[in-house]
């Protein structure tokens, strides 16, 4: 794509427009008189979106290339559009803090993804990790994923986790339990989602668990496991959004209760691999991220009974560089509020709703995983988003945020070659 008698394309010179549609009549009609022939006879639609895909891939690589190592955190005062703060870390030496929750005496409690629960009690990492979490799979991409504590966890005491469960031969499935902390152990547990072992699948990819509560409900989310056409099918779990009581029981007005053969705890469907959720509390809106396959990331506004598409409509191509889709779009379907092409392997999303940042209130704040990307987004009360800021960058791969019972933003980073850390940022005075 570096260029001859055409423009360097990884500079983004385009002479007939660089949108995705000026980019597909490019290729499939050409300007004959210009020397740029028609490749439609050659290159199908959907081989032709895996082409627009790449080449916004590359233009993008070549500005912004993908880190390789994680940078050492920066010091002294760190300037934003909106406030100017410090970086502090609180926890060193965690293997993929994956998922954190505060509870309220002020103990922060971490996931990491080998299968260990840890307490951070007030920035001081108990040696100790808590005693009878469930086996989990650690393999590739399975592991111990999302921690909560339920909202009245002052009266009932209940954690959640979510968690690769091991089955039969090499087989795996997401599984949420809850249980209660007493003496270093997680005890009374009960099982909140599962499916039966039969249906566990051989796949250690797209989990994509992530736990939140809102208006009494407990929130979850599926990935579709790498077995593509799922996510389509209210018969199964995967690729989905999940609404069930604390309990795990099934409200009866989700949108698919009664439907014969069909997942009474759907909540939404169509989605890939699922690896944020938040509340929005001026609305009560559900947000939710998706790593899309190479491109295609997304962030969803999550409604009820609504369908996002995976992998009927796709702004992604598949990683060998063939097309999952030639559609973008198609009736019945939702568009992403963002689409991320390429990919910056959006992670786990929070609304800010402390006071310590107060330019910050009920912003969007979005990790990113490849490009261990920070990013600041405003969204209206149209459920757009109007503005992006990148708070930093390379400082780790961004597995969780979470605002603190004091205000301020809590950050898990997975570092590249060496254990990962909780960090925090600090107004600076």
């Amino acid at each position: 794509m570096e260029g001859g008698k055409g423009p360097d394309l990884r500079r983004k010179h385009w002479r007939h427009g660089g949108d995705d549609a000026s980019l597909l009549r490019t290729i499939l009609q050409g300007y004959p008189n210009l020397g740029m022939p028609s490749f439609a006879a050659g290159v199908t639609p959907a081989e032709a979106r895996a082409l627009i895909t790449l080449i916004h891939e590359t233009a993008t690589r070549a500005k912004d290339p993908q880190p390789t190592a994680s940078r050492p955190l920066p010091e002294g005062v760190q300037h934003s559009q909106l406030h100017s703060y410090r970086l502090e870390s609180i926890a060193e030496g965690l293997d993929v803090p994956w998922s954190m929750t505060f509870l309220p005496d002020g103990r922060l409690l971490v996931t990491e993804r080998v299968g260990r629960l840890r307490v951070i009690d007030h920035d001081h990492l108990l040696p100790d990790a808590i005693g009878g979490v469930p086996k989990v799979v650690v393999r590739d991409e399975a592991g111990l994923m999302s921690v909560i504590a339920d909202p009245d966890y002052a009266h009932n005491g209940w954690i959640y986790l979510s968690f690769s469960d091991p089955g039969d031969g090499e087989t795996a499935m997401t599984k949420i339990i809850r249980g209660r902390l007493r003496d270093g152990q997680l005890v009374e547990q009960q099982t909140v989602f599962s499916i039966p072992r039969q249906n566990y699948q051989e796949s250690y990819v797209s989990f994509g668990c992530r736990l939140v509560f809102a208006g009494g409900y407990l929130f979850f989310s599926v990935g579709e496991r790498g077995l593509t056409g799922d996510a389509q099918k209210l018969n199964l779990p995967n690729g989905k959004i999940h609404r069930v009581f604390p309990d795990g029981s099934i409200p009866p007005d989700n949108p698919f209760v009664g439907r014969d053969g069909a997942f009474g705890s759907i909540w939404a469907y169509g989605v890939r691999n699922p690896q944020g959720l938040a509340i929005d509390s001026r609305t009560g809106s559900l947000w939710e991220t998706e790593h899309g396959p190479r491109g295609g990331d997304e962030l969803n506004w999550i409604q009820r009974g609504l369908n996002y598409g995976w992998p009927v409509i796709t702004y992604g191509m598949n990683y060998d560089g063939t097309a999952v889709s030639e559609k973008t779009a198609a009736p019945g379907m939702e568009q992403p509020v963002v689409n991320w092409t390429p990919s910056i392997a959006a992670s786990e999303i929070e609304f800010y709703t402390g006071t310590r940042f107060p330019r910050w209130k009920n912003d969007l704040f979005v990790g990113s995983l490849a490009q261990q990307k920070f990013l600041r987004l405003t969204v209206n009360a149209q459920h757009k988003v109007t503005h992006v800021e990148e708070i930093f960058k390379h400082l780790g791969r961004v597995r969780d945020i979470k605002t603190g019972p004091d205000g301020l933003l809590y950050v898990a980073l997975e570092l590249v070659g060496q254990p990962g850390r909780i960090v925090r940022l600090v107004p600076a005075r």
